[in-house]
């Protein structure tokens, strides 16, 4: 008689109800969110119940060894352009100094409206459009719209920030919209990557967000400042491309890096 065969059924199905439940969550969702947002109260409760879970996680996490400070780079780049990744940027309206005055770029969806409003509560301004692709493709969902009120943004002295890959495109791979922003405006990009040790991935999300979680460490993770020569051409506007793509996934490294040591 195999008297292992038991627990390692059992062990199979915890772990098949396991990952059920996240598909579950997301169907879940997708059922319920638009609903929710066409609700005035509904918003309203999500958006405070958003804005508890993140204050509370900033608060319940120290900071790791190592992690950057964001005041001395403020002080010395702004205004700049604030580049993160989707799915990783959860946290970051909790990490912005309230003192400094900071514009968010938000899709029109419904997910990106509740996120929208949160930051709003948490002290962004918010422009509305597509941003990551600065061309006819986007002008429907106010790409270039967006561009032209980020870049207004930036020559008044603001600082803005930007989701650099593109929504439902390549994950953690920059478009050429935040390449152009820095270009029109010569204002520099700054990578910003944001990490705690005790987290959740939504592995079937096509970015694998990340739904960072309370009493750990967190971790703030600063690449160096990119320029875009006003004269850059398509080939230089591509190695720009690389470039953030490159940093802003450094920074990302370095930031769970921080977190996961377990010192």
């Amino acid at each position: 008689m195999d008297e292992t065969k038991p627990s390692t059924d059992a062990a199979a199905l915890s772990q098949k109800e396991r990952s059920s439940k996240p598909r579950l969550l997301k169907r879940f969702w997708k059922k319920v969110r638009h609903p929710l947002t066409k609700s005035k109260f509904a918003r309203n409760v999500l958006t405070y119940l958003i804005i508890f879970a993140v204050k509370l996680v900033y608060k319940t996490n120290r900071v790791a060894p190592g992690s950057d400070n964001v005041e001395p780079v403020i002080a010395a780049h702004t205004p700049a352009i604030a580049a993160l990744w989707h799915g990783q940027h959860l946290l970051a309206p909790a990490f912005n100094p309230r003192e400094n005055k900071m514009v968010a770029l938000f899709s029109r969806s419904a997910d990106a409206e509740l996120n929208a409003r949160v930051a709003e509560k948490l002290g962004f301004g918010v422009v509305r459009g597509s941003g990551g692709r600065p061309d006819a493709a986007s002008a429907g969902k106010g790409g270039a719209r967006a561009l032209i009120a980020l870049k207004r943004t930036l020559d008044s002295g603001m600082n803005v920030a930007m989701i650099a890959d593109i929504p439902h495109g390549t994950p953690r791979s920059a478009g050429l919209g935040i390449v152009t922003l820095a270009k029109h405006s010569g204002r520099p990009i700054v990578p910003v990557a944001i990490a705690t040790s005790r987290r959740t991935v939504l592995e079937k999300s096509w970015d694998k967000t990340t739904i960072n979680l309370p009493f750990g460490k967190q971790a703030l993770a600063l690449g160096d400042p990119i320029y875009v020569p006003a004269e850059a051409d398509e080939a230089m506007m591509e190695a720009k491309r690389l470039e953030v793509t490159a940093a802003l996934n450094a920074a990302t490294t370095r930031a769970y890096q921080l977190v996961d040591d377990p010192r």
